[in-house]
């Protein structure tokens, strides 16, 4: 039979479902804790809002750190190894849920969880914008209540025995790392492997846009991490290319040349994106942009209008066939 016990926190209340093994793990500022979770409504559906298992990926955090759901390290620091525990948690501990899901879907669909942002903190973001972009987190914005977290504890690993994740890292940190991971993405280039280099470089984008997000726009802070951020997008979207990734690309460089209207790196690359999909006319216009900025790229400009002259030479007589195929009349 299942029983409910009291955290000595108020408005929790504990369950255990499946009990854990060994004793209660070491829980120090630094540890890592991976676990799944399930965050359901306290309706009479137990309506289900998030699920890490759908995402296939536990969900980490790291002691410490301030996670917007403080209360989170509570309830999992009750918790030994391989424990599944449900917890009901009162409206004065849940009011950040929303926000702190948004953030999670956007990672699980491969987005920035801060892009967007300009405000320091998360409750100047919910101020500023009102939406989350989700209908059901909008909901709980508007109308703060006790949620259920089902969760179960896998691990918790001391500071030293795991590579810290760069979104747990602090800015001196941050700062170190971005170097390293640009390199280690070139080298990767050099060997091919577009793959794995533009997570290199995506990782490295994350770590600056979050030391961006504490930045006033346009500002000296701001715009020196821009111009490390510059770069690593340019070198993520050569990767996209080498990848067949041309919608990607094309996203990427039009969001910089709103902020940077005069890159012709960035123009040559949509240009070449939007030579893949066929748009003619954008090509065009983007490569005589690159020419026009940078006379060091006309040789190469030249070159790139000659392919996509061809290419598309080659295209209309193929359409031209495939058309005059489709009204011939059958003979008999």
């Amino acid at each position: 039979m299942e029983e409910t016990y009291l955290l000595n926190v108020e408005g929790v209340k504990k369950k255990i479902l499946h009990g854990g093994q060994g004793e209660l793990p070491k829980f120090q500022d630094g540890s890592k804790i991976t676990f799944h979770f399930q965050t359901l409504k306290d309706d009479f559906e137990r309506t289900v809002i998030d699920d890490s298992r759908e995402a296939g990926i536990p969900m980490e955090i790291i002691v410490g750190k301030m996670f917007k759901m403080e209360i989170w390290e509570t309830l999992l620091s009750s918790m030994r190894a391989g424990e599944v525990a449900e917890f009901w948690c009162d409206a004065i501990h849940t009011g950040m849920y929303a926000l702190v899901s948004k953030g999670m879907r956007r990672i699980a669909e491969g987005r920035d969880p801060l892009e967007g942002q300009k405000h320091r903190c998360g409750m100047g973001n919910m101020f500023d914008y009102h939406s989350t972009g989700y209908d059901d987190l909008d909901e709980l914005q508007r109308t703060p209540q006790p949620l259920i977290f089902i969760m179960e504890l896998f691990r918790v690993e001391e500071p030293s025995a795991y590579k810290r994740d760069t979104w747990a890292m602090s800015k001196e940190e941050k700062l170190a790392a971005v170097p390293v991971l640009h390199s280690e993405g070139n080298r990767l280039v050099l060997r091919k492997e577009f793959r794995q280099a533009a997570e290199k470089y995506q990782e490295a984008v994350i770590c600056l846009r979050n030391l961006q997000a504490k930045e006033k726009p346009w500002e000296d802070g701001w715009l020196k991490l821009e111009n490390l951020v510059t770069p690593l997008v340019l070198n993520y979207c050569q990767c996209q290319l080498e990848l067949g990734e041309y919608y990607e690309v094309l996203e990427h460089t039009t969001e910089l040349l709103q902020k940077h209207k005069d890159n012709a790196k960035a123009y040559f690359k949509r240009a070449k994106a939007h030579a893949a999909v066929w748009n003619e006319r954008e090509a065009r216009e983007d490569f005589l942009r690159v020419a026009h900025l940078d006379p060091a790229m006309a040789a190469a400009v030249k070159k790139e209008l000659k392919l996509l002259g061809e290419r598309m030479r080659k295209k209309h007589v193929e359409d031209r066939k495939r058309y005059q195929g489709l009204f011939q009349q059958p003979r008999g």
